[in-house]
């Protein structure tokens, strides 16, 4: 049992060290994200946490933003990885800001 906190805790350090800042021309991906039945957390550290809801079943990922490929993203470790498809770029719409990934208009909480 003693190994396997030892690998567990190996890999938490290895997935910390792989987190790369966000860039400033991209510090508007940063924070908390939401629409009915989907969530994402982007820090500025570059951790990334997502998790969305739909047809009964439920998606998530933690971990690393890898990079940004356009307005695109992609977050994972290794061949591991998971692209999220932004069709609208975070922007203010009225007071609130907003962007769409993967089909769904998501809301910057306040």
């Amino acid at each position: 049992m003693r190994f396997k906190g030892v690998v567990a805790t190996f890999m938490l350090l290895a997935l910390a060290a792989c987190a790369k800042p966000i860039p400033a021309e991209r510090a508007s991906y940063v924070g908390e994200w939401e629409a009915p039945g989907m969530s994402l957390l982007i820090m500025q550290d570059g951790s990334v946490a997502y998790k969305r809801l739909a047809g009964g079943a439920s998606k998530s990922i933690e971990g690393p933003l890898k990079k940004f490929e356009g307005d695109n993203f992609e977050v994972g470790v290794g061949f591991i990885a998971t692209t999220f498809v932004v069709s609208s770029a975070p922007h203010a719409d009225g007071e609130a800001w907003k962007m769409t990934v993967d089909g769904v208009e998501l809301t910057r909480k306040q």
